[in-house]
């Protein structure tokens, strides 16, 4: 599929399947559209058309300086739905996608049929991670990528160029350094339309009695696993995911 302009910037889109739509958001920095494509996306594509995309800054969508928040990536999500024609879709999200797909959800309901997000990072952000990884030769880089993500020859190190420019060029990490976490109020408005995924081995995980908590009505599934489930568990998150958007159909 071509580029999409929306929200004032280009965007890199691939399809996959038929069916009912299903927009599929990756993380940041470390993600592009392939951790669905090549991932549980494929599998949710045996009964859905499965809609992933670059986000602004990574794989091959356009790189503005600015625009790495929250609210203005979803910004970016509404306007790619807009030019698809999209109306009403479920929307699954990873990482930063996820934090992506809430906030389209709080912002226009109408919009997002059903939600899941896995493994959001629910808690203040930590650029230690981030700032580790940037800080290890290229090697290394590419040896401590997911599983499912490893690359090679001149793929290998435009993914890597584009990840150092992200992080250097643009205003990225400034943004994630003062992220705050997702408010009480966020998660208390969410109900039965909504799933969380954590993985297991993840730290994303000690959230889950925060959400039990404050929105009993959002189911929370624990997978075996780290924080790259779409990846690392693919048919085991594809098969849940799928249960419940068919679970809405019914």
């Amino acid at each position: 599929m071509p580029a999409v302009l929306a929200n004032g910037v280009r965007l890199n889109v691939a399809e996959l399947g038929q069916g009912p739509a299903v927009v599929a958001v990756h993380g940041l920095l470390l993600g592009n559209l392939a951790t669905w494509y090549l991932g549980a996306g494929s599998l949710l594509a045996e009964h859905r058309r499965v809609i992933c995309y670059d986000l602004r800054g990574h794989g091959r969508s356009e790189r503005p300086l600015s625009g790495y928040s929250v609210s203005a990536m979803a910004a970016d999500l509404l306007g790619l739905l807009d030019a698809l024609g999209l109306e009403r879709v479920d929307l699954v999200g990873h990482s930063y996608g996820a934090l992506i797909g809430l906030e389209l959800r709080l912002r226009h309901p109408e919009r997002v049929r059903r939600l899941v997000l896995v493994e959001p990072p629910l808690a203040p952000g930590d650029l230690g991670e981030i700032e580790a990884f940037l800080s290890r030769t290229p090697e290394e880089m590419l040896a401590s990528l997911p599983a499912g993500l490893e690359l090679g020859g001149r793929r290998a190190r435009r993914m890597l160029e584009g990840m150092v420019a992200l992080a250097s060029q643009t205003e990225l990490l400034a943004v994630l350094a003062e992220r705050a976490g997702v408010p009480d109020s966020s998660l208390t408005s969410l109900g039965r339309e909504t799933m969380i995924i954590f993985g297991a081995a993840s730290p994303c995980s000690a959230q889950a009695a925060r959400v039990h908590a404050l929105a009993p009505g959002v189911r929370v599934e624990l997978l075996p696993g780290g924080h790259f489930l779409p990846l690392e568990a693919a048919r085991p998150l594809a098969a849940l995911i799928g249960e419940h958007l068919e679970a809405a159909d019914g």
